[in-house]
């Protein structure tokens, strides 16, 4: 449903962009109207509780998620279900990049802007979403981003595009690597309907602007993948222990027949 970023970004599309800058380097401060953030948390917390009632949603590593900052939440890419997911394990509301044509019908549209949805136009340059998505990321806020660029096919983790590469270098943003498994057996891309399952989601050591600044895009891309895999890996092993005994109802992966 929603955009999978890091098909979508490259320094293509990024060249020639120039951020507005300010002389306090401190991330400019957004505060919501009060009545559209009680909202925005009822609904929240509604899914919570739905999420957590249908997948047994398991969350490790908590305790590395950054008290605030910006910030791109960079995470695999398994289901229709994963940006539900990702909205319900961070501890901070996050901002999610989505197609223009999800805004076309009206009432659905409005529930993405309302849900902090960015619009994208990928058949355009789609500079002016990105712009907006870089003005967020500077006063403070998260976006969502799977660079894998498109949903898995078989649930494995796969290479990771460069695409986020200039963004987060040009914003400063942490990066927040996060891995999770269940999803692809709940709601793969080839499912009609979702299924009722088991989710286990890892987060990692987030990774800061003075730890990657200097590196290339090449570099960051094979630091960002191994600390994601590292994620994705051990969120599988406790996938596993949590189904072990139980028998599944899902088509089993390719993996698990070997």
């Amino acid at each position: 449903m929603y955009l999978e970023a890091g098909r979508f970004l490259s320094e293509n599309t990024m060249n020639g962009w120039e951020m507005s800058r300010t002389q306090n380097s401190q991330p400019i401060r957004h505060r919501r109207r009060l009545h559209v953030a009680i909202s925005q948390t009822i609904v929240r917390w509604s899914f919570r509780v739905l999420m957590t009632l249908a997948y047994r949603i398991r969350v490790h590593g908590l305790e590395n998620y950054p008290d605030q900052g910006r910030m791109l939440v960079c995470s695999n890419h398994q289901s229709f279900l994963d940006p539900v997911i990702l909205g319900v394990i961070c501890p901070k509301p996050i901002n999610y990049l989505g197609r223009k044509t999800l805004f076309r019908f009206a009432p659905f549209g409005w529930f993405l802007s309302w849900n902090d949805t960015i619009s994208i136009d990928r058949d355009a340059s789609g500079i002016g979403g990105m712009k907006e998505t870089m003005r967020r990321i500077k006063r403070g806020e998260s976006v969502l981003m799977f660079p894998e660029g498109t949903r898995s096919p078989d649930g494995e983790f796969k290479s990771i595009m460069s695409g986020f590469c200039v963004m987060a270098k040009r914003t400063k943003a942490t990066l927040m690597p996060i891995g999770f498994e269940g999803a692809y057996q709940s709601y793969s891309r080839n499912m009609i309907l979702p299924r009722l399952g088991r989710i286990h989601a890892v987060m990692g050591e987030p990774i800061h602007f003075d730890e990657y600044g200097e590196l290339s895009d090449e570099d960051l891309t094979k630091m960002l993948e191994a600390r994601i895999r590292e994620c994705f890996e051990a969120a599988r092993e406790h996938w596993r222990k949590s189904c072990w005994g139980v028998e599944s109802r899902r088509r089993p992966l390719e993996h698990d027949l070997k």
